[in-house]
């Protein structure tokens, strides 16, 4: 069988969630020692093992939990009181999450688009770009990141969004834009935000509004116009903008 380690290893390669699950400390009887380690799947799968029985399964409920919320856990089982277990030790287990990037789905590969993507690939995000202009991509290094050469909608039809995903739209044309935003708005995300002057931003909510696909508090929520509010006018300098509002949402989450 692999190494735990190992395993944990591939999945951080693969960009997979999981959770850590490590014996810290004993006390007494217990089914396992300290340095035990069991890693926990978004499925409820579990590879290797801290005892078995009701401290594995409560663990598990734990650590799907932290692998949610991104946020690790120390916990201390009293194995009668608490698991009704006969050993009757005591077990401290720190659950951790694997440390996977966020992903980030820039729709629109033009000149903005392409400067994001660029200064996003050492900031700890996986990057997709998406554009459905045919060829757009043929000219550009995607050895970093990946790429959707195709319709706009049926990248988000296949896409996993959750909690952690960071959308950019900025898409060659205003109707594009409104798509997307339609779209992908009422899926789940941690942060959503449209390039746009003031008055495209304008009509966007009140569209919504309209066609009643979000209410105004949600709209609100959406960074547009996107990114930190500096004097800026080139693609790159523009890109710079909206990194910064990326990495200051990512880093208070």
């Amino acid at each position: 069988m692999k190494d735990i380690l190992l395993e944990a290893a591939e999945l951080i390669q693969l960009n997979k969630p999981a959770a850590m699950c490590t014996v810290v400390e004993t006390d007494g009887s217990s089914p396992r020692k300290s340095g035990s380690r069991m890693l926990v799947l978004p499925d409820s799968t579990i590879i290797g093992t801290i005892g078995g029985g009701s401290v594995e399964l409560e663990t598990m409920k734990k650590a799907l939990e932290v692998i949610k919320t991104g946020i690790p856990l120390l916990y201390k089982y009293n194995l009668k009181a608490d698991l009704q277990m006969e050993c009757g030790g005591a077990m401290q287990v720190y659950i951790e999450p694997l440390a996977i990037k966020p992903d980030l789905y820039i729709f629109g590969a033009g000149h903005v688009g392409r400067a994001l993507s660029k200064m996003a690939v050492g900031i700890g995000f996986q990057i997709t770009m998406i554009d459905e202009r045919q060829g757009i991509f043929e000219d550009y290094n995607t050895s970093e990141l990946n790429t959707f050469n195709g319709n706009f909608t049926d990248f988000i039809n296949r896409a996993t969004f959750n909690e952690k995903t960071f959308v950019v739209i900025m898409t060659h044309e205003h109707k594009y834009d409104f798509e997307v935003l339609s779209k992908v708005c009422n899926k789940p995300h941690h942060y959503l935000g449209m390039i746009g002057s003031s008055r495209k931003v304008q009509k966007a909510k009140d569209d919504l509004i309209a066609g009643k696909i979000l209410s105004q508090e949600k709209i609100e929520k959406i960074d547009m116009p996107i990114g930190v509010p500096i004097n800026c006018e080139t693609p790159e300098e523009i890109a710079v903008s909206i990194l910064a509002k990326l990495i200051d949402v990512k880093n208070n989450n």
